[in-house]
């Protein structure tokens, strides 16, 4: 589990219900430098900004890169000591855009069953280590899942205007019809690392 700390994670649900209560879907997520301090706490703004790429991660990714220019240092120099608190597991995008940037850590709440990059349904990990050998970052999810999975429910059963009609199998349902455990599953009992497998802490 690395260095794991729950009150990052409670701050990255904080923004994710915050998201809720705005009509995004929820997902918060926090930028956490080796030191303990917060640079980032971002959540999605895709319906408020109408653009698609507006995913908490890449919003936070901003951040640092307007944190850099103020304080005079390459971005890069800031990354190689981040750590990621996010509550559900990154997109392919996001988890593309963190990987590229060369986080330290990504720790994640549910999987994404539909876009997770982290294993759920692309490996971006095993992608960057073909692409570059010498960077290494810990993935760790399944952090406080089912809340995450509570919140979802709540989006797409709730009487959200920007609620879509959730797919399952690539077949639209109504929202009611929705299983009662959501649409996102909570992952397996193994964290990735790396590529390897590891034991997994909630």
């Amino acid at each position: 589990m690395g260095d794991y700390k729950d009150e990052f994670m409670s701050k990255a649900f904080v923004k994710a219900h915050e998201a809720l209560s705005v009509g995004e879907v929820p997902i918060g997520c926090v930028f956490v430098r080796d030191n303990g301090e917060i640079i980032s706490e971002q959540r999605n703004t895709v319906n408020q900004t109408k653009n698609a790429t507006r995913h908490a991660e890449i919003n936070a990714v901003d951040d640092v890169e307007n944190l850099g220019k103020k304080l005079g240092v390459p971005s890069s120099d800031l990354y190689s000591e981040i750590s990621v608190y996010v509550n559900v597991e990154p997109c392919i995008m996001c988890a593309a855009a963190l990987m590229k940037v060369r986080v330290k850590a990504i720790y994640y709440g549910c999987a994404n069953d539909k876009f997770g990059g982290c294993g759920s349904v692309g490996n971006l990990m095993a992608t960057m280590q073909k692409l570059d050998p010498n960077y290494r970052v810990l993935v760790s999810g399944g952090h406080r899942a089912p809340e995450s999975i509570q919140l979802l429910k709540e989006f797409y059963n709730g009487e959200n205007p920007y609620a879509p009609n959730p797919k399952v199998k690539g077949v639209k349902i109504k929202k009611d019809q929705l299983h009662e455990n959501g649409t996102s599953s909570a992952p397996s009992n193994k964290q990735k690392t790396n590529g390897k497998q590891g034991q997994k802490s909630s």
